[in-house]
């Protein structure tokens, strides 16, 4: 199993969420998040004062699939989330050694 991680643009979201029903992707975990990549941030003008903005906000999806679906997940992600402008975002994969259901004690594959 694997770990798939993808930080995204907010207004993506349901066109990923879209993009991975396709695909067969039944649940995931999405979280609000704030962060900068390469360019650092940017600068703003507020009441005629400047500042920088250091921290850009972001979604989070955490989606774990079995092996055999990770390249399906990755491409859904990538096409549904790109705009082609600087911050679309990344994509991480990791493994994962162990998965519990709680509720029935399903585990590896049948808990996800």
């Amino acid at each position: 199993m694997k770990k798939v991680e993808a930080i995204i643009k907010p207004f993506k979201l349901d066109e990923v969420k879209d993009a991975l029903s396709e695909v067969g992707i039944q649940g995931m975990t999405v979280t609000e998040v704030k962060g900068f990549g390469r360019t650092g941030g940017k600068k703003e003008v507020y009441r005629g004062s400047a500042y920088v903005v250091d921290f850009v906000p972001k979604v989070k999806l955490e989606i774990v699939v079995p092996d055999q679906m990770v390249h399906q997940v990755i491409d859904a992600i990538e096409k549904s989330a790109k705009t082609g402008r600087i911050g679309d975002g990344k994509i991480f994969v990791m493994p994962v050694d162990e998965a519990v259901r709680i509720r029935t004690g399903e585990r590896a594959e049948e808990a996800i």
